[in-house]
């Protein structure tokens, strides 16, 4: 899930939040390195001046990085 909000300035800001509904440490914190790399890949795909969170949701834990890294592109160009 994507939340987004027009921001003062020029800049791109991500945060990311992975709950304890994805699974233990170890598959959050997969989670996060998955959508952290997606994130590096497909910002530039991002408006400027925008603020954006991502959630990751229980299934992202079996989607994959590939997956994460498509769905993510695609949500940052909606946003756009």
């Amino acid at each position: 899930m994507l939340l987004y909000l027009p921001a003062e300035g020029g800049g791109r800001r991500v945060g990311l939040t992975v709950s304890r509904k994805v699974g233990g440490a170890v598959v959050r914190n997969r989670v996060k390195r998955w959508l952290r790399e997606a994130v590096r890949h497909e910002v530039g795909a991002l408006r400027a001046g925008c603020d954006v969170v991502l959630i990751a949701r229980a299934s992202a834990a079996t989607a994959g990085a590939d997956a994460l890294r498509t769905q993510v592109g695609r949500a940052f160009r909606r946003v756009r």
